[in-house]
């Protein structure tokens, strides 16, 4: 791993694949083959202790490292994950892309390495003035997921690391799934998550020059038009067949390239296709299609144009127009190097520097656009920002802070390395963003009246609550005023009708501690007509606080003598899916998990969360971290459960 971790410092244009394959067989020719002794686990090292009172807390970006939360399933520990040092020293600088980006082998035995000439790099050096421009080039046919904002994080992250530019260019070149519903989605997550886009490009702005460049394609013997099917395409591309076509006269293709500008020719009845290898080994050079007829409106530039250029046509070329020093995309893409520099090559274009790293996995979700536009148009879930989806707007809808998800997106690394993310591990740092954000508070869930009896009917007393757990006394800002009554409200999960000894909650004749209030005393249990179901509690305070309970937990009080306390509706959020990889299987619907979202209504809160604006975040204590969702009116609010609180808190209470 050093080796080849060096080699790529020092050859950052290196095939990887064949650089590690060299560095492995002068190794073995060096050292010969691996004993046991190489295989063997090396010795732990036992872990110093630290003197008493020494602050052993884990920097912020790590806290709560015991969680097992990264990596596949089973993995341990967070420490590893966090991604320490600069991920972007992967990535070369601008003034070095004149080598050898990769190798592409003919049919007919000849090697390409496609590289830019010095003149080349300096006329497009001269443009950026030596710096890093990078693009995120978004299709506008969906709302963005969590995969997006690893993109974003790889695009605008690598631009701002080296005082670059990034552009957010739509990648608008299929009319009818485009919709300007999501081009302004996208531009206002963008933002959200903190980028700031150098430029907003559309590929349609560029469609006069792609158009242009395509004749000249035609000119130089490299494009042709077609009148295949897509079925006959298909075959003879699997047959490694020549289109009938192939090599009709430049002339006749031009004349009618120009005829399907202007609408002359049907829909389908033709198409232009790159002259590239239809027997090499790589499908991506089996003659793509660069243009195609589609009679609809464009959401941008309106019914300018009839004939639409591919994302294979397209993608580099816009890429080498706008001086992209560094285009980077997943894997998926990696097998479309040889395509994408042979036609920047055939038009005599500067070729940027191309490099893949692996698509984002999270367990129990799901992130394919298809499929998540299944669960939307289904009504599986309730529109793109539902707070179970891991759409960005979904996420943000539940309670994630974009620096919590850039903070995620940092963990998991730019690697080539294929693997699925725990979603526990985006839930780390949602929490970890919320525990030193997000302002406390109480709020019962599943609500158990107890009347204490030693305090009068009339009487309201204001107790002090912390919204911080370090805030000092007095400080206003850190402290909020709770109503403590005759009347309170507990979780029905708080009392037992049996003690013992591990239980800290409340039973008949056993004290607990009521949060920033008193101890009190359960002294009489009364049951509804049935005699077996609990209706109330009758309880004594502690106002001297003589006792000292193990057990506090959280409480409601009425505000006023009579009155109610604050209702609200809470929304529990779990896993979407039951399997850890539902796309795996092929009854993927049949996987969602039923009990993905329960919703809890005649919940209790206290009185200072009235009124609290959509995306508010709060921690009701012992219960989780919540936010106050859009479908909250001024008379009720809705609060989703972000995420659950860590699991060294105590067993008793409502989960």
């Amino acid at each position: 791993g050093l080796i080849l971790a060096k080699v790529r410092s020092l050859q950052p244009w290196a095939d990887g694949k064949l650089a590690k394959e060299e560095v492995d067989a002068q190794v073995l020719s060096l050292l010969g083959p691996k004993t046991e002794a190489d295989d063997a686990k090396p010795l732990k090292k036992k872990k110093e202790k630290k003197p008493k009172g020494e602050d052993s807390a884990a920097p912020a970006a790590a806290a709560g490292a015991g969680d097992k939360a990264a990596g596949g399933a089973g993995a341990g520990g967070l420490e590893g994950m966090v991604e320490e040092s600069d991920p972007y020293a992967i990535f070369p600088n601008p003034q070095d892309n004149n080598i050898v980006h990769t190798e592409v082998f003919f049919s007919d035995g000849t090697t390409w390495r496609p590289k830019n000439s010095r003149e080349a790099l300096e006329k497009h050096l001269a443009v950026t003035g030596g710096k890093v421009w990078s693009r995120f080039p978004p299709e506008p046919n969906g709302y963005l997921h969590i995969g997006h904002a690893k993109a974003m994080y790889v695009d605008f992250g690598l631009a701002k690391d080296r005082d670059g530019n990034c552009y957010l260019r739509y990648d608008d070149t299929n009319p009818e799934a485009e919709k300007q519903e999501y081009i302004d989605h996208i531009e206002e997550i963008v933002a959200w998550l903190g980028w700031k886009p150098f430029k907003i490009t559309y590929s349609s702005d560029y469609f006069q020059e792609l158009y242009d460049l395509a004749v000249l394609l035609i000119k130089r013997g490299y494009a042709y038009v077609d009148h295949q099917t897509a079925e006959e395409i298909k075959e003879h591309r699997e047959k490694h067949l020549e289109s009938p076509w192939r090599n009709r006269p430049m002339e006749e293709s031009l004349q009618l390239f120009e005829d399907m500008r202007r609408g002359l020719v049907d829909e389908g009845a033709a198409t232009l296709r790159m002259k590239q290898d239809m027997r090499n080994e790589n499908p991506n050079m089996w003659d793509l299609i660069a243009y195609r007829i589609k009679f609809t409106p464009h959401p941008h530039v309106g019914d300018k144009w009839c004939i639409y250029p591919s994302y294979d046509y397209t993608h580099c070329i816009i890429d080498s127009l706008e001086n992209i020093t560094h285009s980077l995309c997943t894997l998926e893409f990696e097998t479309r190097r040889a395509s994408y520099y042979w036609l920047l090559e055939a038009l005599g274009l500067y070729h940027p520097y191309v490099w893949e790293y692996a698509r984002l996995n999270i367990t129990h979700t799901m992130l394919s656009k298809r499929k998540l536009n299944r669960l939307v148009m289904d009504h599986h879930v309730n529109g793109w920002d539902d707070p179970r989806l891991m759409t960005l707007s979904g996420l943000r809808r539940r309670g994630a802070d974009p620096a919590a998800i850039n903070a995620f997106c940092r963990a998991v690394g730019i690697t080539r390395n294929e693997n699925v993310i725990r979603v526990e591990l985006l839930e780390h740092f949602m929490r970890d963003h919320l525990n030193r954000t997000a302002p406390r508070s109480l709020v019962v869930l599943k609500p158990l009246k107890v009347v204490i009896t030693n305090v009068g009917e009339e009487e309201v007393e204001m107790v002090e609550g912390k919204r911080w757990p370090d805030a000092k006394e007095g400080d206003l800002e850190a402290t909020y005023k709770l109503p403590f009554s005759r009347v309170v409200y507990i979780e029905q999960s708080d009392f037992r009708e049996k003690d013992s000894k591990d239980y800290y909650g409340l039973a008949p004749n056993k004290s607990v501690m009521l949060r920033y209030a008193y101890p009190i005393k359960c002294t009489e249990v009364i049951y509804e007509e049935d005699g077996t179901t609990v209706k109330e509690l009758r309880a004594e305070c502690d106002r001297a606080k003589s006792t000292k309970p193990k057990g506090v937990i959280h409480w409601v009080a009425e505000p006023k003598p009579g009155q109610a306390p604050l209702t609200v509706t809470i929304r529990l959020i779990n896993k979407l899916f039951l399997s850890e990889n539902p796309n795996e299987l092929d009854d993927w619907l049949g996987d969602l998990n039923p009990e993905s979202m329960e919703v809890i209504e005649g919940a209790l809160a206290e009185p200072t969360l009235a009124g609290k604006p959509a995306g508010s975040t709060f921690q009701f204590e012992r219960l989780g971290y919540f936010c106050v969702d859009t479908d909250s009116t001024d008379n009720h609010l809705v609060f989703n459960r972000t995420v659950t609180l860590k699991e060294s808190y105590p067993k008793f209470g409502a989960k």
